[in-house]
């Protein structure tokens, strides 16, 4: 099945053995509107010919750029490579400077938009991107032209022969796309993968995926810019799994019972999300259903896999599937086989829960220079391992450096960083990634990520904090939304605190308690300070003394990516967010007690 050696190979393949009437949905009009596999490859085909007959050359660089996921980004990804050149996804949220910066840098000839939002944004700029010859949206734009011009362009199919020809030239070693990093801090980093890259990634992944070839239906909400999605795009497409797009983060709950999916991808904060409407609906029962509901929520923290519980567990198990998991799996369309969680690392008690649930989350590990994924953990050959980010995968090496750093080498790992040779250098060393990520493998060879390198510090007493432990654990808390961890060069720990605000206004209401309105009155509420004080307490003894967290400040701000606070994949800003919070920051420290 490895005729494959080129991405745009994969529509191909799929035409050749599944033939799908549904290869990618998306919903238009209140409508979901089928695409087949046939149809994919006749529009990438027309969007080639319209790409040349614009004059693209092998090699130019073209961006894409959508709010949404959206069927249209698939095609112009593979008729942008079938001509050879490079397609450049960029983040929709980021801003209109990075924009302009993305563009120039990689020297874009062309953009391929979603909708006026976006356009209004590159309006801004584009004057500044002297490379940039168009643009051309996908919906109807005032002032913008219609990406139905570029398929409709070589109506007659003359530059068709050109398209096989421009695509015999194209070697599996060659660039396909130059993907920035989203990036905590400075600019975006271009990173370059190679057909082979993210090719390899997609197959060396096969055997870890549970799922019939030629059977079901795959929900992709995170970005296709994300090279997490973007690679199990090409897996589905590979597999002869169909794609429906959801339509945004907050109509994903209905999208999911209307077509009821059996896989998807997920963040970390949007299980956590998840969970905590699951839970806010079990605490709204009253008397026997309550009871039930908290005792099968109990069973599911203490689930352990391949039956290590014992018979009786599993057949208490059992009653609490049929009784109050069965309700979680229709609020998530009824047919779920498989979470896959990537991009941060996830509390382990979420994976326990929905695996318990008959949900199974599988957590894998990977980073965009990595195409992305080093390790997965899989439910078969005993390959799951709650706490852990699975054994790498085929063909991928991975070992620990002297300071604990995960090093990663294999057909994945990128090409280098666009137009910046020391930086490329600066990663890879004797055909080695260097991670950034602190790590170690056990003795049956799971991978277990204990922290970002950069982001782990020294208090002034010379102890090392790594806050990305300490974070995900103290969010287990439900007053708690978002949380970092500060004291570089301090003497303890301490933290800056996002409530998760529709909680705490709910828990002031059951305890009768006037804790305010707006969030900055909240946060100053002394009942609130309290509350979250108490919730720290419960969570500190897991912790060494010297990484407890001794103070914290409440923001009365809701972190967003629009805000700065979090990166596109919703990863903490954590120097952004330092900078906001300099008062804060002030309070903790100049008022300890030496």
């Amino acid at each position: 099945m490895r005729e494959i050696s080129r991405l745009f190979d994969f529509p191909y393949h799929q035409l050749k053995n599944y033939k799908l009437d549904n290869a990618l949905v998306s919903k238009q009009d209140g409508k979901w509107i089928k695409t087949s596999t046939e149809k994919y490859i006749t529009q990438a085909n027309a969007l080639s010919c319209g790409l040349l007959k614009l004059g693209v050359e092998k090699n130019d660089k073209i961006a894409i750029i959508t709010t949404n996921n959206r069927t249209e980004w698939n095609i112009c990804d593979i008729g942008i490579l079938q001509t050879g050149a490079q397609n450049v996804p960029v983040y929709p949220t980021i801003s209109a400077e990075d924009y302009a910066y993305i563009l120039n840098h990689s020297e874009a000839k062309f953009c391929f938009i979603s909708d006026a939002v976006i356009f209004e944004k590159l309006n801004k700029v584009k004057d500044s991107i002297p490379s940039l010859k168009e643009i051309y949206s996908f919906e109807n734009v005032p002032g913008c032209k219609s990406w139905n011009e570029v398929l409709e362009m070589d109506a007659n199919s003359e530059f068709q022969a050109e398209v096989e020809k421009r695509k015999e030239g194209v070697k599996t070693t060659d660039l396909a796309t130059i993907i920035y990093t989203s990036g905590t801090t400075g600019r975006p980093k271009g990173v370059m993968l190679s057909h082979q890259n993210i090719l390899s990634n997609v197959l060396d992944s096969m055997d870890r995926v549970p799922l019939s070839p030629g059977q079901g239906i795959a929900m992709s909400f995170l970005p296709c810019c994300h090279v997490f999605e973007r690679m199990l795009l090409y897996l589905y497409q590979y597999l002869g799994i169909g794609i429906t797009y959801a339509e945004s983060i907050e109509k994903i709950s209905d999208n999911l019972k209307e077509v009821q999916p059996n896989v998807m991808t997920v963040v970390p904060r949007l299980l956590e999300k998840v969970y905590d409407k699951i839970y806010a609906k079990g605490t709204e029962l009253t008397g026997f259903k309550k009871k039930l509901f908290f005792w099968a929520l109990e069973l599911g923290e203490q689930y352990q896999p391949y039956g290590a519980n014992g018979m009786f567990y599993h057949l208490k198990l059992a009653v609490a599937r049929k009784l109050i998991f069965s309700k979680w799996q229709e609020a998530l369309g009824g047919n779920l086989e498989l979470l896959v969680s990537g991009s941060a690392a996830l509390q382990p008690r979420l994976t326990t829960v929905f695996t318990a649930a008959g949900i199974p989350v599988m957590e894998g590990y990977g980073l965009t220079e990595t195409s992305p994924v080093i390790s997965v953990n899989c439910e078969k050959n005993n390959g799951f391992r709650i706490g852990t980010v699975g054994r790498p995968i085929q063909n991928v090496e991975v070992k620990i450096a002297e300071d604990g750093e995960i090093l990663c080498k294999g057909p994945n790992v990128m090409m280098g960083y666009y137009k910046d040779a020391d930086k490329t250098a600066e990663e890879i060393k004797n055909g080695y990634f260097h991670t950034g990520d602190i790590g170690h493998i056990d003795a049956d060879g799971f991978l277990k990520i204990t922290d970002r390198k950069k982001e782990m510090f020294k208090t002034s007493g010379g102890k090392y904090i790594a806050p990305q432990m300490i974070e995900n654990t103290m969010k287990q808390s439900r007053f708690i939304e978002q949380i970092m961890v500060i004291g570089e060069g301090e003497k303890m720990p301490a933290a800056f605190i996002q409530l998760n605000f529709d909680f705490v206004k709910d828990w002031a209401k059951l305890h009768k308690l006037n804790i305010g309105t707006t969030t900055e009155e909240i946060c100053k509420n002394q009942d609130v300070i309290n509350r979250v004080q108490k919730a720290i307490d419960q969570i500190n003894p897991q912790f060494g003394k010297w990484e407890m967290v001794k103070k914290f400040e409440l923001t009365p701000d809701v972190w967003s990516i629009d805000a700065g606070h979090l990166t596109p994949t919703l990863k903490l800003k954590r120097k952004v967010i330092l900078e906001k919070y300099k008062e804060l920051y002030q309070n903790i420290y100049n008022n300890v007690a030496v």
